[in-house]
């Protein structure tokens, strides 16, 4: 049987390692297409999307973390924001995370406002968050913009993305 102590350090530091390589790829996001239109969309931007990956921590934190006493932080207007308050959202919204996870790991339940047990909620954050690092790579690529091979293998590089977020 696992240890429960190291499994539950294991769950957290995923975490961390999975926002440190969301943020990584906004850190590398060219300034030039952070504003400009997503190919077949009217109205969305990579600044959306980016703003959307903190927001809906906001929503999830909001459902989930009334009994774990976390601060929801504030959204981000998504039509305004910037890269550098994206990344200061990230880092706030990251740690109520933590909080949310840490509650309910020795619980052995299911999260409350989410339906399932913590293991199942972190992989949801994080596939909510790959799914959308993939598309802005994808966007930067369509706009013409294709980011450095160090940047798009640089988010499966998840060993030294863990040795960032320690």
């Amino acid at each position: 049987m696992a240890d429960s102590t190291f499994l539950s350090e294991s769950i957290i530091k995923t975490w961390k390692t999975g926002n440190r390589i969301t943020c990584y790829l906004i850190e590398h996001i060219p300034d030039e297409v952070w504003t400009e239109l997503v190919p077949g969309y009217d109205k969305k931007t990579v600044q959306m999307i980016a703003g959307h990956l903190h927001n809906a921590r906001c929503m999830w934190l909001k459902n989930t973390g009334n009994k774990a006493g976390v601060t929801v932080p504030e959204h981000v207007d998504r039509y305004s924001v910037s890269k550098k308050e994206v990344l200061k959202a990230l880092k706030v919204s990251s740690a109520e995370i933590i909080k949310v996870l840490e509650y309910y790991l020795p619980l052995e339940k299911n999260v409350s406002g989410f339906g399932l047990d913590v293991v199942h909620f972190l992989s949801y954050l994080i596939s909510h968050e790959a799914h959308h690092r993939g598309q802005i790579i994808m966007v930067c690529r369509q706009l013409g913009h294709k980011l450095p091979e160090d940047v798009t293998y640089g988010v499966w590089k998840w060993s030294k993305r863990a040795k960032e977020a320690e």
